[in-house]
């Protein structure tokens, strides 16, 4: 059972390993059903990660998230009897999912061109590193290679064994997760498209794309250097000179607090609530010779300021005052934040594991409770998914191949 209602109806039929499982996964947390196509071992996600549920060999949480609410069908998509069952399964499909190098299915005799013959309103989403074509299109790829090909990445290059993090840095993976939500955004709207045409069209997200768009204005910008110039009122560094009303600040009890009172409101409300009036006198706006020390010298009052309260202090004063800004957390912070525990952020799940409490989609739908089912099993659902969708005779899967 999927999280939600929404897209009761729709029929995904999904060939993906790692993060473009996340794709079916998003659509499987609004409500679609989705049959996860696995061979061999399965989707490599099961036991992906240094942390694993319960044992030593349990699942891994990626697999909890990006699998929850799917049917998984273990099928040999290198046999004639797989073929065939996982045509007749797209036939009965609104959307197949390729999450692998692109051209995986082509290659197998179950491209795009060969399942637009059943059913031709079906969506063929490819999901991939690098993407179908270009110079890069064949290299293995992941999250971290994504960030560091996009200039998401900084990485460090000590001289020395590194002791911590991967590919050169602790920064999480940003297109990897992005990767997803664009992935579920263009399957969406092509199914839309379908309905209204009657014709499926093939659509493709790389994860490579992804970060290479995830700074769209730093790349505008580099594309058409000979065209920028820096707009009045900005500090030639790309800082506005009221920079110290956009910044972070160390509290006393070790914490930090973002500060975001740009607007004057804001400001206002804040200098007025801290008895510091003076400092609305410091001009802010004007970008001159004096801007850098007017500036600095604020920021030095202001540093002294918020080491005067506690992170939560802080936060009660912004609300209470109606000043911009909020905390900043770690993840363990996070999880105790009474923000994050009052927003239905988190589901509770009955797992052979004990009872696990996991991270819920951030979509909210009024009137339902986000509750998906636990990830599937490897092949938990092929003899009942085959028998629904595809009763052939040739299916018969007391001995259908997994490998």
């Amino acid at each position: 059972m999927p999280g939600y209602s929404l897209l009761n109806g729709i029929r995904v039929l999904e060939v993906a390993q790692l993060a473009p499982s996340s794709v079916g996964g998003h659509l499987a947390d609004l409500g679609a059903d989705v049959i996860k196509v696995e061979s061999g071992p399965g989707d490599g996600v099961r036991q992906g990660g240094a942390a694993a549920v319960g044992a030593p060999d349990g699942p891994a949480f990626m697999h909890l998230r990006w699998n929850r609410g799917k049917r998984s069908v273990a099928l040999d998509l290198r046999s004639e009897k797989g073929k065939r069952a996982f045509r007749d399964l797209a036939a009965q499909s609104d959307v197949v999912i390729e999450g692998t190098r692109a051209g995986y299915l082509e290659r197998l005799g179950l491209g795009p061109d060969v399942l637009a013959e059943l059913k031709p309103s079906l969506v063929f989403c490819s999901i991939s590193g690098f993407g179908s074509d270009g110079p890069y299109s064949r290299l293995g790829s992941g999250g971290p290679v994504f960030d560091g090909y996009g200039g998401l990445r900084r990485v460090n290059l000590p001289d020395e064994p590194p002791t911590e993090g991967m590919a050169g840095s602790t920064n999480p993976n940003i297109a990897m997760y992005a990767l997803g939500a664009y992935g579920a955004m263009g399957v969406l709207a092509a199914i839309l498209d379908a309905r209204r045409t009657g014709v499926g069209k093939r659509i493709e997200v790389a994860g490579a794309d992804v970060a290479a768009a995830w700074i769209p204005d730093e790349i505008d910008a580099a594309l058409n250097r000979d065209r920028v110039v820096l707009r009045d009122g900005w500090l030639p560094d790309g800082r506005l000179p009221d920079w110290p009303r956009l910044e972070a600040y160390r509290t006393s009890d070790g914490g930090a607090m973002i500060f975001g009172a740009h607007l004057p409101k804001f400001w206002r409300n804040f200098c007025v609530a801290v008895g510091r009036e003076d400092l609305l006198e410091y001009d802010l706006e004007t970008v001159d010779e004096g801007s850098r020390e007017r500036a600095e010298h604020v920021w030095r009052e202001l540093k002294k300021i918020f080491a005067e309260r506690t992170r939560a202090e802080w936060t009660e004063f912004f609300l209470e005052h109606d000043i911009a800004g909020g905390p900043v957390n770690t993840v363990d912070d996070l999880v105790r934040d009474p923000h994050f525990t009052a927003r239905a952020n988190t589901y509770r799940l009955v797992t052979e594991h004990g009872e696990l409490e996991l991270t819920a989609s951030p979509v909210r739908v009024a009137g339902e409770t986000f509750a998906p089912e636990q990830a599937p099993d490897l092949g938990a659902d092929t003899a009942a998914v085959l028998a629904e969708l595809a009763p052939s005779p040739s299916h018969d899967t007391s001995d259908q191949d997994a490998s």
